[in-house]
């Protein structure tokens, strides 16, 4: 008699993804597979005395989130840090930084999070009665004796300007005068009619550079906190249905040894494919690092079904002076994660082709700049084949059907951030067919996948932005690239599964399949477009292992 089940999920409605498209009404669990799926009472046949049944009526079973483009880690890094988002005055931030300072000893710092309210910030200054950030003198008033900092935001949370404010001791402490200026372009120190330092620096870069260039004093987040993050970051993510990540924009090292800890403690429960974010400045420096170092990431990489390394992000321009800036701070990587980089046209394909190779995979993010990466391609392709190899094109932004006709002709794979471009890009609304067309990517058969880029965590937000195309303000972009939410269901689970190998073991609930899946609050394809944006995970599954249970 064949070993019974461990685990038997009944819910009445099962999204299996098989190729049929079955709608079971139970999934049976054995080991870290999926043993079987189909009606409730056969798979309660497949049960024996230790057999643990769940019962979730009115929930779905779906296989579980794969964020392809998840920057996962700074999700728990947000709760380490004192918030500001209950903040609505200068007078509120100032009685905030007092209770701290209260409770700091003398010369120790205090640093928050950015202005504004979580997970988006777009009202850090708006947002307070008197129309401005808090200066030197607010902050000395409440915190004489300790340094504060209230950094600016992330980019990729809202949009700049930042607003990075600090009192006199931390300007002090960094040594900023009336005579500092920055090296990187887009920081702007505020002075007063006397021609001293405000406090308050404005930053126009996308992902702020003022920590590494100015503030080289402010405390960086320690190794410890950064794990303490990433564990808060992965039941953050498990409880909202998620059970893979794969992070193309690249790790630093310091990041990947995060993961490479937790995963030899047995800790991991989200499954993490990892690519390497090089540290190299010039094609050089690259050619060794590519020949004598990184041999483990060259193929399908290394590692096993919890946490692989596989290949190299490259950044398709950049700014040098901001690259060699960051660089010049490592292992710090502020919020980022990765290593910041720059490389023009004429290095960008010196470096693919030193990639191709030493059979090494590219992860690029194109942005708007796709027509210009894929001429690239396609004049390395021609000596050094990649169809095939798993070379990955990222956050594809504003193109057109001839540029992806082209892509898809090069056998690469896609991914996609519908919230970056879609909903929070701005786009001109007579640019909408061009702007991540993912119906367009569909049925030219590129298979993307999509991601949330953490902006917000929730896969729900980033299903929701697939099917609805709504930007910020209310209006719809570019409608006809809609998808369905079968669709987008398959671009957040299936379709990422080739990223990491694992497209005949990952994405579906099939017999024999690993046994990741997501009992969802909603039906993703016939719930409310409203209820998709917040959708929660009752109970989520990593190969058989129970990683989260709603209480």
């Amino acid at each position: 008699m064949p070993e019974p089940a461990d685990t038997v999920v009944i819910t009445g409605r099962v999204r299996t993804l098989d190729r049929l498209g079955t709608v079971a009404e139970a999934v049976a669990v054995r080991g870290t597979q999926v043993l079987a799926t189909g009606s409730a009472a056969d798979m309660r046949e497949l049960a024996g005395p230790r057999t643990h049944i769940v019962e979730l009526a009115g929930a779905t079973v779906v296989p579980g989130f794969n964020d392809v483009h998840a920057h996962m880690e700074r999700e728990g890094l947000k709760r380490i840090r004192p918030s500001l988002a209950d903040c609505r005055s200068v007078a509120d931030i100032k009685r905030l930084i007092a209770n701290l300072a209260a409770k700091a000893s003398p010369g120790a710092w205090i640093v928050t999070m950015p202005l504004g309210e979580p997970p988006f910030f777009y009202d850090g200054v708006t947002g307070l009665a008197e129309g401005r950030p808090p200066d030197r003198h607010d902050l000395d008033e409440v915190a004489p004796d300790n340094p504060v900092c209230i950094p600016g935001l992330f980019g990729n949370w809202g949009t700049p300007p930042g607003y990075t404010c600090l009192n006199s001791r931390a300007l002090e402490v960094n040594g900023v005068t009336r005579e500092t200026a920055p090296s990187v372009s887009g920081i702007e120190i505020l002075k007063d009619q006397a021609g001293e330092p405000t406090g308050v620096i404005v930053e126009r870069n996308p992902r702020p550079m003022v920590e590494f260039d100015v503030l080289r004093a402010v405390p960086r987040f320690t190794r410890a906190e950064r794990l303490t993050g990433l564990r808060e970051s992965m039941r953050l993510y498990n409880a909202v249905g998620t059970t893979s990540i794969y992070e193309g924009h690249g790790c630093t090292a310091e990041t990947i040894g995060l993961y490479r800890e937790l995963h030899e403690k047995g800790e991991l429960t989200v499954r993490a494919g990892l690519v390497v974010s090089p540290a190299w400045a010039d094609v050089e420096e690259a050619a060794v690092a590519m020949r004598d170092w990184l041999a483990h990431a060259r193929g399908a990489g290394i590692g096993d079904d919890g946490l692989n390394l596989s290949g190299v992000h490259l950044a398709f321009g950049g700014d040098p002076c901001m690259a060699d800036v960051a660089r010049r701070d490592l292992p710090n990587s502020g919020w980022s994660g990765f290593v910041e980089q720059a490389n023009d046209p004429d290095m960008f394909e010196a470096l693919c082709r030193l990639l191709a190779r030493h059979d090494l995979r590219l992860n690029t993010i194109v942005s708007d700049r796709l027509a210009d990466v894929v001429a690239i391609l396609e004049r390395v392709a021609a000596d050094h084949p990649i169809a095939g190899r798993r070379w990955v094109i990222q956050h594809i932004g504003k193109t057109d059907r001839r540029t992806l006709e082209r892509l898809a002709r090069l056998g690469v794979l896609v991914t996609t951030i519908p919230v970056y471009f879609v909903w929070k890009g701005n786009y001109d609304l007579t640019d909408g067919a061009n702007v991540t067309p993912m119906r367009t990517m569909i049925d030219l058969g590129l298979a993307p996948s999509a991601a949330t880029d953490n902006i917000p965590y929730n896969p729900g937000f980033t299903l929701w932005t697939m099917c609805e195309r709504v930007r910020r303000d209310g209006a719809v972009l570019g409608p006809a690239e809609r998808i369905g939410r079968d669709e987008a269901l398959a671009a957040m689970t299936v379709a990422g599964a080739p990223l990491t190998f694992d497209e005949e073991r990952k994405g579906r609930l099939d017999t024999g399949w690993l046994a990741d899946l997501a009992v969802l609050d909603i039906d993703p394809l016939t719930a409310g477009s409203d209820d998709l944006k917040t959708l929660a995970s009752r109970l989520t599954m990593v190969g058989g292992a129970i990683v989260h249970r709603q209480t």
